[in-house]
Order: C-alpha cells, then structure tokens, then sequence
C-alpha cells in the first residue's frame, strides 16, 4: 500500500476521491495537510470540484467537519474575523446566547428611520454629500432622511416590538420633515388644496433652523404657515435592517416620492408648483445636495467617484431601467409622465422575480411580497475567486423580523468590496448569474491545477 507521504495528488484524486461530500487529509511530507473534497452529483449539488485549503498543521487520522452549503458549491466562505481581546465584563455579554448555549453576536436595538428617494420634475434623483465627519454613511451619497423623533413624531411603538419594522404616519412625517431639514425642499401642501406649499427663501431658512433645532415641532410650524406634510403622495419602497455587528443599526423605511412634473396650462396661476433648489444645511450633516440621472450615479458609484452604501445603489439601480432615456425633443412632459408610469406598475407587479414571465418557473417565496412590503437585512453568502468582492444576499429579513414571514430579495445580490472609506466596486446583480460565474471559476481553477 502506498504511504500516506508519497501519495499523489493524481492517484489521490483517482482512487480515493469518488466518495461524494467526504473530506480526507492529506499529510504532505513537510507535514502542512492538504484537504480536498468531492462534491456530490446529487440535483442540490450546483458544483464539482475540490477545494484545497492550506490551514495550520492538524493531527494526523483527523477528520474535518461535513462541508458547509458553500463548500459544497465550491465557494469561497466569507473571511473569518479574529477574536479580539475583551474585558470581563464583555465576556459576561458575550457569552449570554439562545437555547443550547449557542454563543451569539450581541444585538444592538435599531433606530426608526426613514429616507425619500426624490424624483425631481424631470425624473432625476436627489443625493446629499455627507460631511467626513458624519458619525455613519460618512463621506457617502445618501437619500434625504434621518431618525424619527419623539419631540416631531411624538411616541413610537416599542424597539422590541414588530409594529416598529411597519409604514405609519410617524415614519411618513419624519421623512418629510427630514429631507426639508437636509435640503430645503418642503413636501407640503396648502391647507385645503392639492399644490405644494411655497414659501420664501427667508421663510424656509428660518423654518429649518427652528424645527433642527427642536424649538418648534415640524407639523406646527407648517400649520402657522398654512401648510400640512404631503403624506399621501409617498410610495413605500422597501425597509432596510441593519445587520448585526455594527455599531449603529436602523431600521429604515424607504420612500418614493415625485416632484409635479410642471406646471399646469396658463389661466391657472393658483395651481402653479414652484419647486426650490435643494441646498444643503450649512455643513452640519451635508456639504452638498444635487439632482441627477439614476443612472449617472449608478456609474459614478462604480467609477469610484462617489460613495454610495448598498441600499442606496440597490435602489438606484432598479429605478435607472425606469429613466434612463432622454425624451425626444417637444415630448418632454409626455416622456416623463411614461417613465413614472412604467416605475409604478414594476412597483406594484407581484412576483418580483425576474422569472415571473415562464409559465412553470420556480418562484422564491420572497418573490410574492410586493416592493412596499419587503424588508432586506443584508447577510455575507461569500467571497468572489475572482475579483475578491463580497456577495450579499438580500432576502433575510433581519434577526428581529425572523420567523415572521417578511423578507426581501432572493433573485438580487449586491457585490461589494469593504474599504476603510467606506464601500467600493458596488454592484448589483442577479444571484443566479453570480452563481453561475463562481461555479465556472471553480471548474477552471480545478481545471489548472490537474
């Protein structure tokens, strides 16, 4: 027989290798152990191939665990991250887990935000640049929006409790009040009429001061000015959970929303919508605050120009195949109201999958919650062979909403590579073109290497 040292790696792969899903060591002679593993041929099995994993040396005659999911579909598993050194009192913390003993990452509560995706007059979308400074999203693009507030929205349902993760007026108000504070556009209407509120520069300065300053509440002060917010006309667009890990997590409560297209015929003055430059808010939270195309930031994100997290190029990224042509000359308005009316009935078409159109596809259960309705909390599924990117899963909806029956995105995931400064090489794709793309690299690289 031969001896485990001189064994080879092709009479290894030959005669020991056809036993599907086991692991075998492999003691090299300067005693660093190979591990290989077989995947099954089974209809669940989407890979072949082995992986060779180069780990500190092990005892010899020593099993590793059954794969993972993402071994046997021969991808990479997200890196690990060291332990760090904690005191006594965070071990105490730490090791407090389920049922079993299980030990668990400790859960920070959420934060109830919300955030308007604001579509201008010619369907351009608005983003705010936040200041280095900025506690979270630092030096990233952003959507208007902020934290509820007791003082503005009064109380909130408790943190621990579902009705927290669900649209309400609270959550309307507060993105109103949020993106006025933040860019100086005033989502209200007239008392009694349906046209956005106007007002002057100096009335809406001053207005945005007082209610950042908490000295007078939002629906107060556009009461004295005859105003009400425009809750109505905002389109719930998905929710976003922050993952567990990091240090600030919120529950955020996406809207879209859609500037007047122009102004009505001449003869009816009354009902004319003058909408306000945005501006920033002196550089307290923003340095500046613009309108462009979907799409250009989608392509600046992935030039590296600019900032943007994944829920803001997720959601970007669905809205640019909406508006992305240019209208024909003297067809604007008509251009522009096709563009609306196309994102609004994707918006409301249940499944949103992108198989929906074969008459005997398989649909993800996730696939029959509708956009208002899904609510992502981004999980790690692994790391990309080839340009090293983080892949993440947009269908879970986050530990506090598990077992719920709420979720998001199965079909899409985003890649990403996590910088210091912040996310880079953003982009979102369709998981079973990811899927397919890793798959092949494994073949090629087992491939190579025989």
């Amino acid at each position: 027989m031969m001896s485990r040292r001189s064994l080879t790696l092709r009479s290894f792969i030959t005669s020991e290798l056809n036993w599907p899903g086991h692991f075998l060591i492999l003691i090299r002679p300067n005693n660093a152990p190979w591990c290989f593993t077989r995947c099954g041929t089974s209809a669940t099995s989407q890979a072949r191939g082995y992986k060779q994993l180069r780990n500190n040396p092990l005892p010899r005659r020593t099993l590793a665990p059954p794969p993972s999911r993402t071994q046997t579909l021969g991808i990479t598993p997200r890196p690990q991250v060291p332990p760090t050194k904690m005191s006594a009192g965070q071990k105490r913390a730490s090791s407090s887990g389920p049922e079993g003993g299980k030990k668990e990452r400790k859960r920070l509560p959420v934060r109830p935000s919300s955030s308007i995706l604001l579509l201008s007059p010619t369907n351009q979308v608005l983003l705010l640049h936040r200041v280095q400074t900025s506690t979270s999203f630092a030096s990233a693009h952003v959507f208007p929006g902020g934290n509820l507030s007791s003082f503005h929205e009064g109380e909130l349902p408790p943190l621990e409790s579902e009705e927290i993760h669900r649209d309400s007026e609270a959550y309307r108000l507060a993105a109103v009040r949020e993106t006025f504070e933040e860019s100086g556009i005033l989502l209200a209407r007239r008392q009694g009429g349906s046209e956005l509120l106007s007002v002057s520069s100096e009335v809406m300065e001053a207005g945005r001061k007082e209610v950042h300053g908490n000295r007078v509440k939002f629906v107060d002060w556009l009461r004295s000015i005859g105003g009400t917010p425009d809750l109505d006309n905002l389109i719930p667009f998905t929710r976003w959970i922050t993952p567990i890990g990091v240090p600030k997590r919120f529950s955020t409560q996406m809207y879209l929303y859609m500037l007047p297209l122009s102004a009505p015929a001449p003869g009816a003055p009354e009902q004319q919508t003058i909408i306000h430059t945005p501006t920033h808010d002196g550089g307290l939270e923003h340095t500046a605050a613009t309108f462009d195309d979907a799409k250009a930031w989608v392509s600046k994100a992935e030039g590296g120009q600019i900032v943007l997290f994944p829920p803001q190029l997720y959601l970007l990224n669905l809205v640019s195949e909406f508006t992305k042509s240019a209208p024909e000359e003297g067809s604007a308005t008509a251009h522009y109201q096709a563009q609306r009316d196309a994102l609004l009935k994707f918006l409301r078409k249940v499944p949103t999958s992108r198989f929906d159109a074969a008459p005997n596809a398989k649909v993800h259960p996730t696939a029959q919650i509708p956009w208002a309705e899904k609510v992502m909390s981004p999980t790690s599924l692994f790391l990309r062979r080839g340009d090293k990117r983080v892949v993440l899963g947009l269908d879970k909806p986050g530990p506090e909403l598990k077992g719920s029956g709420r979720g998001g995105d199965w079909d899409r995931v985003v890649l990403v590579e996590f910088k210091k400064e912040g996310p880079t090489r953003v982009e979102v794709r369709w998981r079973d073109e990811v899927l397919k793309e890793e798959r092949e690299a494994v073949d090629e690289g087992q491939g190579a290497k025989l």
